[in-house]
């Protein structure tokens, strides 16, 4: 069993060693699980996952590998069902505080109780709420919820029984990932690496500057001298190129997320956004509809969009290879007398700094998708996921 748990962990995606794997069997012999399936699932997932972006895999292995095992302690769905009262919080009886308030000087024996619950669990054929002895609600009985003593077992209620599979069930970790794909709030997060403050700008000095107020101050013997310098403002400028409808049509939230994200930011000098459809030609359209006539010369983006913007192209490079390499392959607007690929190596020699985001990205050479291998020769090509962005956008900002 704890084989095939280690190769499912693998499977997934996770990084255990053999160091780590030894270690967790070493706690097991200290009997640091408890002996218990819960224990384990907390034990083995502090000593084998490394990193929070990890702890969905984590649970996805453990939920393959151990969801038929039931434990003595498992809590039944019918159970679960007698025990939800949340819509009777305010009802709890001022009683039961003050028997809590009574209480808190009792000693709990650990053991006692845990062998009172597995037995409960085995006896209850019923709901019970109030009384001091059944799992139930609002009593005074050490198994249950809403009720009034402490140092039991909460089963259920606001929080639930945290045994191993409602916690694996709940996929609470799901957002830490960085493999999924993206949306608006992590797309914000991602892009505060692209910035890059300039106080050179050519605006007002409207900030206090300390240091150099306290240099002033000093020097004019101590009496207060003023200085202001000019704030300071990222002086990123952003190029943002999107592949529109097609084989694209599936990621169209996606892009508007990433779309969403870029402008809400507010925080670069400028941005602009242009489409195309499969490749870049002669012309970039103003919309994602991608209409003949609704579109700039990509020559005059050349012109007027100088080589210090920074440009990311996010498209699925699924274009046929006449769409790349014939001067006649845009089927939907003109070449301009170049092939795709002629036109993606000017904008390589014009701009210093892009790269390629694309949401299905096949790993590795992919000779099947000719046209993507032959653009990632092109361009530094990223998978639209939480840590391709971080990549890409850490190529974008180096030197």
């Amino acid at each position: 069993m704890f084989t095939v748990f280690f190769y499912t962990l693998k499977a997934k995606g996770l990084d255990v060693s053999l160091s780590e794997w030894i270690t967790l069997f070493k706690a097991m012999e200290q009997n640091l699980h408890g002996s218990s399936l819960t224990g384990f699932y907390y034990t083995a997932r502090s000593i084998l996952v490394k990193n929070e972006t990890d702890f969905d895999k984590f649970d996805m292995a453990f939920e393959e590998c151990f969801k038929g095992i039931k434990s003595e302690n498992s809590i039944s769905e019918t159970m679960l069902r007698w025990l939800d009262k949340s819509d009777m919080m305010e009802f709890i009886h001022e009683e039961q505080r003050m028997w809590l308030n009574q209480s808190e000087d009792l000693q709990i024996d650990k053991d006692d109780v845990e062998e009172k619950f597995k037995q409960r669990l085995r006896d209850q054929d019923s709901e019970h709420n109030g009384g001091s002895f059944w799992v139930g609600t609002m009593g005074k009985t050490s198994f249950g919820n809403m009720g009034g003593n402490v140092g039991g077992v909460r089963v259920g209620g606001t929080t639930g029984y945290q045994s191993a599979f409602s916690v694996v069930g709940a996929r609470k970790y799901k957002d830490f990932r960085d493999d999924r794909m993206l949306d608006n709030r992590q797309f914000q997060l991602a892009f505060r690496k692209l910035r890059q403050f300039s106080s050179k700008l050519d605006i007002p000095k409207t900030e206090l500057d300390i240091p150099g107020t306290i240099d002033a101050t000093c020097n004019n013997g101590g009496y207060l001298r003023i200085e202001m310098e000019r704030p300071r403002r990222n002086a990123v400028k952003l190029l943002l190129l999107m592949d529109s409808g097609g084989t694209m049509i599936p990621f169209s939230a996606l892009l508007n997320e990433l779309f969403q994200a870029i402008h809400k930011s507010n925080h670069y000098k400028d941005v602009k956004t242009y489409y195309f459809h499969n490749c870049i030609y002669s012309n970039l359209y103003k919309t994602p509809e991608c209409e003949n006539g609704d579109w700039i010369e990509t020559e005059w983006m050349f012109r007027n969009l100088d080589s210090d913007y920074k440009v990311i192209i996010v498209g699925d490079a699924a274009m046929a290879p006449e769409e790349l390499y014939s001067d006649s392959g845009n089927y939907r607007g003109p070449n301009g007398g170049l092939s795709g690929e002629q036109w993606l190596l000017l904008l390589k020699q014009h701009y210093k700094k892009v790269v390629w985001l694309n949401p299905k990205m096949a790993p590795g050479d992919a000779p099947w998708r000719e046209a993507e291998t032959a653009i990632k020769k092109i361009f530094p090509m990223y998978k639209l996921t939480i840590e391709g962005l971080n990549e890409a956008l850490v190529k974008l900002m180096s030197r």
